[in-house]
């Protein structure tokens, strides 16, 4: 079997994975424990009451508060220039 011939989940894995559902019921912000909303433009997870969105990598959300963007902050992707 040659290299071509074998695909590993990170090969397939791409910035447009979708999130599991399930998992989407059971997250909640790490920072005020509130819901989250899927943002599937941006691939972010956001959450409102603590005014974060937390990026999705690979369809794996990275819920750690150092690595999200508060929502004052542009989207990335969006065009327009950070603050």
């Amino acid at each position: 079997m040659s290299e071509t011939d074998t695909e590993t989940a990170a090969d397939r894995a791409t910035d447009d994975t979708p999130i599991d559902p399930k998992l989407l019921e059971i997250l909640v912000c790490p920072l005020g424990k509130g819901p989250l909303e899927y943002d599937r433009e941006n691939r972010e997870l956001i959450s409102r009451q603590a005014g974060l969105a937390f990026p999705i990598r690979d369809g794996v959300p990275i819920m750690l508060i150092d690595e999200a963007r508060t929502l004052d902050d542009p989207a990335p992707g969006s065009g327009f220039p950070a603050a």
